[in-house]
């Protein structure tokens, strides 16, 4: 894997994890966000070189990562009391579109996926939301592990451009972002702050940046078994 040879030529960073190469740290600022974010994220999806589950945790203050598979609840995952009414998942499914009002990119639905009546209301309830990090496989095996996330409210996006990752990663619908991307949107809307998805993207996008440099590097080392290895298995 690409990320293998970068990790290591160069060392991972011990804050995000990943090569020295893709390494974003210094640039992230913590937001003072009141909308927490909790993410899940599956063990298996620990991405060295794209992954931005940990991007994600460090670019605000009131975060929380957990890696695993199941818990008992939401107060064990978070160490707390809490009440898992006012917090709401990133739902797997998806809303019709002809159920979403114009210009709106966050919606919360039902448990049969259908837009609640009353947007405005439901959104202004939610004091955390809970991301599923993984591909879309293990995310829904996070979900099914689980239970307790039924009792959470439910939003699905409907962001109005696709994913930054274009064709670095495929994605299993239009509407899906990375992490990153997912809570740079819910957090910027639900609290009507759009400089936090303009902070959060500029982070991604230098990610990206990185990354697709490394692909660029001068042929000097394309002969090694390494760099073949990265062009068969990203090509």
């Amino acid at each position: 894997m690409p990320e293998e040879a970068l990790a290591a030529a160069d060392g991972d960073c011990p804050r995000c994890g990943k090569p020295a190469t893709l390494c974003v740290c210094a640039e992230i600022a913590p937001i003072d966000n009141r909308i927490a974010v909790l993410i899940l994220q599956h063990p298996q999806e620990q991405d060295a070189a794209l992954g931005t589950a940990q991007l994600t945790h460090l670019s605000f203050k009131r975060a929380t990562l957990k890696i695993g598979l199941s818990w008992p609840s939401l107060a064990k995952v978070l160490g707390r009391s809490v009440d898992p009414r006012r917090w709401a998942v990133l739902y797997l499914g998806s809303a019709r579109a002809s159920q979403i009002a114009r210009g709106r990119e966050v919606v919360a639905v039902d448990r049969k996926g259908a837009a609640l009546p009353e947007q405005d209301a439901a959104l202004a309830e939610i004091e955390g939301v809970i991301l599923l990090d993984g591909s879309w496989s293990q995310a829904k095996a996070l979900w099914w592990r689980n239970a307790w996330l039924l009792k959470c409210r439910r939003v699905v996006l409907a962001p109005h451009r696709p994913s930054r990752f274009g064709k670095l990663r495929r994605e299993p619908r239009r509407e899906s972002l990375s992490t990153i991307e997912a809570a740079a949107l819910l957090v910027s809307r639900l609290e009507a702050r759009p400089e936090i998805e303009t902070t959060l993207s500029a982070t991604f996008a230098k990610l990206l940046d990185r990354y697709r440099a490394t692909r660029r590097q001068p042929s000097s080392a394309s002969s090694s078994p390494a760099a073949k290895a990265a062009s068969a298995t990203t090509g």
